[in-house]
């Protein structure tokens, strides 16, 4: 099976929270697009604000990873909020706007209204889209 691409969307500071954790949660904790990944597959996180609950916008590819491990599961993170997460290696990298790449992000059909898609919080993008992007944020390579 061939690996696949995918995007997520969080604010920078859970992503980060992530990247420490070496984990993946997806759309608020739930556990259907962890469930669709497989080891091997990439995966990109796409932060349009610095913080959950700020206004401060980024609109940058912030973190980079590989799908390492094999189960979804859930986590108690106090409170009553027990999300699924699946296990990821993070990569070195750096944040890379979005602006400079939509106009050659495949994925991107509508350019004047680019934003709409982020806005499912998780979808697949090709391979060459998640190359290009992972080649502006590090010189580490996903190993497919």
């Amino acid at each position: 099976m061939s690996a696949r691409y995918w995007v997520i969307v969080a604010s920078k500071n859970h992503v980060m929270r992530g990247v420490q954790s070496g984990i993946a949660q997806a759309n608020h904790g739930k556990a259907a697009p962890l469930k669709r990944m497989n080891v091997g597959d990439g995966v990109l996180y796409y932060s349009p604000k610095l913080e959950f609950e700020g206004n401060e916008k980024l609109q940058a590819f912030t973190a980079i990873a590989q799908v390492v491990g094999e189960d979804v599961y859930q986590f108690d993170m106090g409170g009553g909020f027990i999300p699924f997460r699946r296990d990821v290696k993070h990569l070195h990298c750096v944040d890379v706007p979005i602006q400079p790449l939509i106009p050659v992000l495949t994925f991107i059909e509508n350019k004047s209204s680019w934003g709409y898609l982020f806005r499912f919080g998780f979808f697949e993008i090709p391979k060459a889209d998640f190359d290009l992007i992972a080649s502006q944020m590090t010189t580490e390579k996903i190993h497919a």
